[in-house]
């Protein structure tokens, strides 16, 4: 992916998808090193650059923070593999999306039941609504996502 070829901010933003205020907040918390510049002081991007930021956006698209992103880029630059760290971050991951499907499993079948419930709650005398009134909860905690608009 290296090339000769230094590119300007709006030129790397339009390859990646992103703003170019994206890619210098990037620059900000140190993910991207500071660029070249022209005589002019318009910001330029080598290959080099291209590949971190190729690195960083399939990165994210994998779920991990700028946090992270950025301890992984800090041992590569200090000449170490991250590879293990990084197995290390996907074990997490993966542990708290099982967590999650299961919250989310215990939370269809709560709506279900509580869909079963509601036939014969419709008629009850409720302040507002006497299918959610007259409900027992089974769950303890709220589903993990917001499921609402």
């Amino acid at each position: 992916m290296h090339s000769t070829t230094m590119v300007r901010i709006g030129g790397l933003a339009a390859e990646f998808g992103l703003n170019p205020k994206t890619i210098r907040y990037y620059e900000q918390i140190g993910l991207l090193p500071q660029p070249e510049r022209t005589e002019a002081g318009y910001r330029v991007y080598a290959g080099s650059d291209r590949d971190r930021l190729h690195f960083i956006t399939k990165a994210k698209t994998i779920g991990l923070t700028l946090s992270e992103i950025a301890d992984i880029l800090s041992l590569r630059d200090r000449g170490d593999q991250p590879c293990d760290q990084v197995v290390e971050l996907l074990d997490r991951k993966l542990a708290a999306v099982d967590r999650q499907m299961r919250l989310l499993a215990d939370f269809r079948r709560e709506l279900v039941t509580l869909r079963a419930e509601a036939a014969g709650s419709r008629a009850a005398q409720a302040c507002v609504c006497g299918i959610i009134e007259q409900h027992e909860p089974s769950l303890r905690e709220p589903p993990p996502l917001p499921l609402h608009r």
